[in-house]
């Protein structure tokens, strides 16, 4: 277990809050224009895990229905000027958990990795609770109805206590304390949409956060770089040894001062932590590492060189809606790099290191039911090997392109599969292998445009049987506003591919032509979902 059992009771103890709260039995602790402005959303607790990594299985464990980690900007911030410690020392961040009636539970998390300095934070936080809170959503978050709700506060002998903007989200909080009897009341949030500049001013918070936070995300394209030059460089993979940076600049052949130079921006941006002349990796570092389970090693180098030199002409995309890979290289990027086995290789070893976000896949896919399932353009096979490991009466059929069907061999061989597996050449433009029961679509779809999609679903459909079963894997868009990696992966796909990601009920309209039904949509790691759809009569 990677949380401490005092932590796990004080998480009990904020969601028992969460869960018997009401809106109006809260609010009537406070003044009376919460009750027009605001409603009660969410309680907060801080906690201390071993390793972000592992709280959330943990927590899942627990029966917490949590979703993904997302940083956690401002409580970072705050615990870096109460404690006295650089950013890039503390790994903070934010697990959400749906409790009772719309109303959830934020638990903030500080890694405190055995053997760190950063025990004695967490003993300090613990006494305190100074990051408890209960959290309020401004229903109106225009800057009247937040002035007034501020004021209200302030009026009813609350202190201001801190805030800040989250570019991530576009978020506004301000936090204001007082003495009440009850510790969740002690301490109270505001969260507003939008940023709010003025306010965070008034509040004592630095007033150009926004353009702080603009020019760090201006700045994105150096992150970019600097880490697909750590993973070309080999970094995480010399680091793990504890290598002094003078000797890390000798194993890699690199300027001993850049270097340093290098490993500190990427200390600001949590993937490596400073420990005296040498830097040590963070959870997020351990996934350049090429030997890690689901190592994101290739993407680093992927997004870092062909597909950043394309997203350098996002304009001529925009602009004309065609892809920019296409006009910078001359040629589609699947027949640039099937030309290209160096990159062929390395894209689709980039593929499959997302392959986390089909770790429920098999538990969804009523394999039971199932004889046959066809992956059509399975890459490696590692979803196609994971149903296979998962159901041991199951057959499988591999439908790729040629220079991809002899590393799927190898990788099923390895995976103890491949020989019930049959590994068929071929374009699924044009057709589609038959005498499945169960077909596979994993982030194929969004890498066409709307007509080359109802070809694909069509030629699926020729060779599908009435009642059969398509499995699809895909990043949904939300219907709203809501922080999705989706939505940075449609700009990607219109510069890089001249696909698109789509929401649900695009993909229900473009399989229902097809004459398919969506069943059921269930949510996957890394923002990932799995839409399952039967082929109608």
């Amino acid at each position: 277990m990677t949380l401490q059992h005092v932590d796990r009771l004080r998480i009990e103890a904020v969601a028992e809050f969460a869960r018997a709260g009401d809106t109006s039995a809260v609010l009537a602790e406070l003044p009376g224009e919460f009750t027009r402005y605001c409603r009660f959303g969410h309680a907060a607790v801080l906690v201390f895990p071993r390793s972000l990594d592992e709280l959330a299985a943990d927590l899942r464990s627990s029966g917490l229905e949590v979703g993904e980690r997302v940083a956690s900007v401002v409580v970072r911030e705050r615990l870096s000027r109460r404690h006295d410690r650089p950013l890039e020392t503390l790994e903070v961040g934010l697990f959400r958990a749906p409790v009772a009636d719309g109303r959830e539970i934020e638990i903030f998390a500080l890694a405190v990795p055995p053997g760190s300095d950063l025990d004695e934070i967490a003993a300090a936080e613990r006494a305190s609770g100074s990051e408890t809170h209960v959290g309020f959503e401004v229903t109106a978050p225009d800057r009247i109805a937040l002035s007034g709700l501020r004021t209200a506060l302030l009026d009813s002998g609350f202190a201001p206590d801190g805030g800040g903007y989250n570019a991530h989200v576009d978020v506004t909080v301000l936090y204001f304390r007082t003495d009440a009897e009850d510790p969740l009341l002690r301490r109270v949030e505001l969260v507003s949409a939008g940023a709010h500049a003025d306010m965070l001013a008034a509040h004592g918070v630095q007033a150009e956060q926004p353009a702080k936070a603009l020019l760090g995300l201006m700045t994105g394209a150096w992150a970019t770089q600097a880490i697909g030059v750590a993973a070309q460089l080999g970094l995480a993979d010399r680091m793990a040894a504890e290598m002094p940076t003078a000797a890390l600049a000798r194993a890699t052949g690199t300027d001993h001062d850049s270097l340093r130079r290098l490993l500190r921006y990427l200390a600001s941006l949590g993937v490596v932590r400073r420990t005296g002349d040498t830097f040590e990796l963070t959870a997020l570092g351990e996934l350049l590492r090429v030997d890690a389970e689901h190592s994101l090693h290739p993407l680093a180098v992927m997004y870092a060189t062909s597909f950043y030199e394309s997203f350098g002409s996002l304009a001529y995309s925009v602009r004309t809606g065609r892809e920019a890979f296409e006009h910078i290289f001359g040629k589609n990027h699947f027949d640039y790099f099937a030309e290209r086995p160096e990159l062929a290789d390395l894209f689709d070893r980039a593929m499959a290191s997302s392959a986390s976000m089909f770790g429920r896949v098999a538990e969804l896919a009523d394999l039971p039911s199932a004889r046959t399932v066809v992956d059509v353009a399975g890459g490696n096979g590692e979803l196609l090997g994971r149903l296979l490991r998962a159901a041991p009466h199951l057959r499988g059929v591999l439908f790729e392109r040629a220079h991809v069907i002899e590393a799927a061999h190898a990788a099923l061989e390895k995976a103890g599969v491949a020989d019930r597996c049959d590994f068929v050449t071929g374009d699924f433009t044009a057709g589609v292998p038959g005498g499945g029961d169960l077909y596979l679509l994993s982030r194929v779809l969004h890498d066409w445009d709307d007509a080359q999609c109802r070809r694909i679903l069509a030629r699926l459909a020729e060779a599908m049987s009435p009642g059969a079963s398509l499995l699809i894997v895909e990043r949904l868009l939300p219907e709203d506003d809501t922080p999705s990696l989706a939505v940075a992966w449609d700009v990607h796909m219109m510069c890089n591919v001249g696909g698109r990601e789509r929401t649900a009920g695009h993909y229900a309209e473009l399989l229902a032509e097809a004459g398919f039904g969506v069943e059921s949509v269930h949510e996957l790691a890394l923002d990932a979902a799995l839409l399952r759809a039967v082929k109608l009569s």
